[in-house]
């Protein structure tokens, strides 16, 4: 596959911003980028991005499938992006992520015909598996990237880590960050850089867009939001995942200090038929990673779709 120079990314022209509503009103961004004559379109893909993503921050991975003849769909989780009706202290569940998942899932799959697949990254990666353990997203086939199946709460056990937010949530501190970022962690080179990708430019790519958007910058997750994505991974059980009965690849990085690599393994294996790829140098943002990994997880992804979800 060529290697092209990394460049940002805006709203491409031809893409098209609305907005979705959630069935409790809430306002969420929509980005559709369809293939000029729709009876020529590949299929339908719909991207879900992480806790602190944005529709741009993932404008390059979705260009490449667009290029490759798929109509393609992104959006902001509520509270993040632009679809910031409401901030993520307020969020005390991941239930209502599932919610709108799954009803944005059956109304896009209404809009065209199929196949209708869906990539997701680390927190949607979680929502997705929520939404397929539960029986309600109908797909032809999903890619989960780096997904959350647990948070890695190293050097702690995910116990102690658990019982810690579900304590200090108690008192009544929820809405609290659970840690402090120091702005030089924010730089490039920095070991918050190492842990998710190894592009620089990339890296710095995610710190302009906070720049021109600061809203879209959440910052670290706070207690309540801990507690809830805990509560949220308790339900991923190696027989709720059996239950799954579409194609489902899972791509993992196997030293990601933000989600446990264990916990997906585990997950690849409960889920019939499931495939696993796993990166041993690689950080959490697999998708934005330096081109000898991110090239090939992108062609591992096209190969996995052309087999399972074929035109």
């Amino acid at each position: 596959m060529e290697v092209v120079a990394f460049e940002r990314r805006r709203i491409p022209e031809g893409a098209i911003l609305s907005t979705w509503r959630a069935a409790d009103g809430w306002a969420y961004r929509r980005m559709d980028w369809r293939q000029p004559r729709q009876a020529g379109a590949r299929g339908n893909l719909l991207f879900a991005g992480g806790r602190g993503d944005f529709i741009e921050k993932y404008l390059e991975a979705c260009g490449h499938w667009h290029a490759r003849g798929w109509n393609v769909t992104m959006f902001d989780w509520r509270g993040q992006g632009g679809s910031q009706e409401i901030v993520e202290t307020q969020l005390g569940s991941l239930d209502p992520l599932v919610d709108d998942l799954t009803a944005l899932v059956a109304d896009w799959r209404s809009e065209s015909a199929g196949p209708h697949v869906v990539v997701a990254h680390s927190m949607g990666g979680h929502i997705l598996l929520r939404t397929l353990v539960e029986g309600e997203a109908q797909l032809d086939a999903a890619v989960l990237v780096a997904p959350m199946v647990m948070i890695n709460a190293r050097p702690l056990p995910r116990f102690a880590a658990s019982h810690i937010a579900s304590f200090i949530t108690g008192l009544g501190l929820g809405g609290r960050p659970a840690w402090k970022t120091p702005r030089r962690l924010m730089q490039t080179g920095s070991r918050r850089q190492a842990f998710l990708t190894s592009s620089p430019e990339r890296y710095e790519d995610e710190a302009w867009w906070w720049r021109e958007h600061p809203g879209y910058h959440l910052g670290a997750p706070s207690w309540g939001w801990l507690r809830a994505a805990y509560r949220s991974s308790a339900r991923l059980t190696p027989a709720s995942l059996s239950t799954i009965r579409i194609p489902l690849l899972f791509i993992a990085a196997s030293h990601d200090r933000l989600v446990s690599s264990a916990a997906i393994r585990r997950a690849a294996a409960a889920v019939p038929g499931a495939e696993l790829l796993i990166f041993e140098r690689a950080g959490h943002e697999i998708l934005r990673e330096s081109d000898p990994v991110r090239l090939e997880a992108l062609a591992r992804i096209d190969s996995f779709l052309d087999q399972r979800a074929p035109a």
